[in-house]
């Protein structure tokens, strides 16, 4: 069948009044960054749906695109018909066609926002019930769950037809719940922590810590495929590599062993906020989950939260691996998360890491070492991207952010 647009409804953005049009601008972004491979389409945003005139586009394609786009909460592929009956047959009889099998059940779901048309609902649902079963004589009428719902929309400017509903990402349109810093490692819970807070309009930028020669350029090279993973569904994401390997010696030489993990992630913590500091950022992402491991007790967040006020957001905080795994491998990173590269948060675990630390001990253990130009220097040292979908590890020149 060949579709004349897609119909785009907001769901969730439809709850937020006066600022409304804020969102649905930022969707209307989202959209045409999403669809910028097809140049025909046309978007026409409305305050209650969005128009997407295809223009010969595939809708097939455009349909693939839309549904990693978040803020949208299902889209329809429909046909355009003029505001006379006979077009409007024409179009119902054609779009019926292109789904009919024998035996199917259907319904007719008339909305009418121009009252000014010859025919209300009921009659718009009697007329065409009619016309379908007379046509379509293999099919049957169900009203509460059919096989195909046949929609026809009448509005001022002409009538819409569709009879297929897709469901959408949901959430809200990315760049409206302001910008985080995403502390991702290379394993499987931190990326899907940040396609979480993308649902949620977040902006992301990355921050990974490695810590050559003990971690590879392999370990490095996963992250940023991760990192471009999760660029196709914001369009692209900036990462930025810290040095770490002075902060985790110094530790490692200084730090007594069962405390040495909660004092690592307390420095990529401070590290992590003071680039939150210089871009912006409102809050830090972790892919924690409460008693994971040893550092994701409540306990040990206590103790490696108190070097910030920065807001720590934790979206896995109440899910089991299980479902971390599964959205994981929906999102299209699991496989990617698995591959044998250890990062700097693996290679230096303690074989009896605290799970209980005190603050008061760990603030203690530090104040014995001159951490802040080791610190300093980590800062000095990292390593800014920008990662987009299709990114091939080249270096786009933003050194000079830091």
């Amino acid at each position: 069948m060949k579709y004349d647009l897609i119909i785009v409804r907001y769901g969730e953005i439809s709850t937020k009044g006066r600022n409304r049009g804020k969102f649905v601008e930022k969707l209307r972004k989202g959209i045409k960054h999403a669809l910028s491979a097809h140049r025909s389409v046309k978007i026409d945003a409305g305050r209650d749906r969005m128009l997407l005139l295809l223009n010969g586009e595939d809708s097939i394609e455009v349909s693939k695109k839309l549904k990693n786009v978040f803020g949208i909460q299902s889209f329809s592929p429909a046909i355009r018909a003029e505001r006379d009956l006979t077009s409007i047959k024409a179009a119902a009889h054609g779009l019926m066609e292109s789904v009919y099998e024998e035996g199917k059940t259907f319904k007719i779901t008339a909305k009418r926002s121009d009252k000014t048309f010859e025919l209300d609902t009921d009659g718009i649902n009697q007329m065409f019930g009619a016309f379908i079963l007379t046509n379509f004589p293999g099919l049957k009428v169900n009203v509460k769950k059919p096989d195909i719902n046949l929609l026809i929309e009448v509005r001022k400017e002409a009538v819409y037809l569709s009879c297929e509903t897709i469901h959408g990402a949901g959430g809200l349109p990315l760049g409206t719940g302001g910008r985080a810093m995403l502390m991702i490692s290379g394993g499987i819970d931190s990326p899907v922590a940040g396609f979480m807070m993308m649902k949620r309009g977040v902006e992301l930028e990355a921050v990974h810590f490695h810590s050559p020669p003990f971690t590879s350029e392999r370990a490095k090279q996963k992250v940023i495929d991760l990192v471009e993973k999760l660029s196709e569904v914001s369009g692209e994401i900036v990462l930025h590599i810290v040095p770490f390997t002075e902060v985790q010696q110094t530790i490692k030489n200084q730090i007594p062993e069962n405390y040495s993990m909660t004092a690592t992630r307390r420095f990529m913590l401070k590290i992590t906020d003071a680039i939150r500091e210089k871009q912006g950022g409102l809050a830090i992402v972790t892919g924690e989950s409460l008693g994971q491991v040893a550092s994701q007790t409540l306990e040990s967040m206590y103790a490696i939260n108190d070097v910030t006020n920065t807001p720590v957001l934790r979206p896995l905080i109440t899910m089991d691996k299980t479902e971390i795994i599964k959205i994981a491998e929906n999102l299209g990173t699991y496989d990617i998360s698995i591959l044998p590269y250890e990062d700097c948060c693996t290679i230096f675990v303690p074989s009896s890491p605290k799970t209980k630390p005190k603050k008061d001990k760990v603030i203690h253990y530090e104040s014995f070492v001159e951490f802040e130009p080791i610190v300093a220097r980590a800062i000095e040292g990292i390593e800014t991207i920008r990662v987009t979908p299709g990114f091939s590890g080249r270096n786009e020149g933003l050194d000079d952010l830091f």
